[in-house]
């Protein structure tokens, strides 16, 4: 019972599970922030390249003919 007792102890003052769990939290926050980021960087892209070809396309369309 003794060493029942002792083990018992030991996994209560184990740490590195609670350590692990921290750190895939802040992995999971992480990944989370680079998700939203990507998505809001992809759209102000692609809102950039379409004034671009719009404004392209008025140019050539502007232009005079050779």
């Amino acid at each position: 019972m003794s060493k029942f007792m002792s083990a018992v102890k030991a996994f209560v003052a184990d740490e590195n599970g609670v350590t692990a769990i921290e750190y895939g939290l802040m992995a999971a926050l992480v990944g989370l922030a680079i998700v939203a980021g990507a998505q809001t960087l992809g759209d102000d892209l692609s809102a950039a390249f379409t004034t671009i070809g719009t404004r392209l396309t008025a140019a050539i369309a502007a232009a005079p003919a050779p």
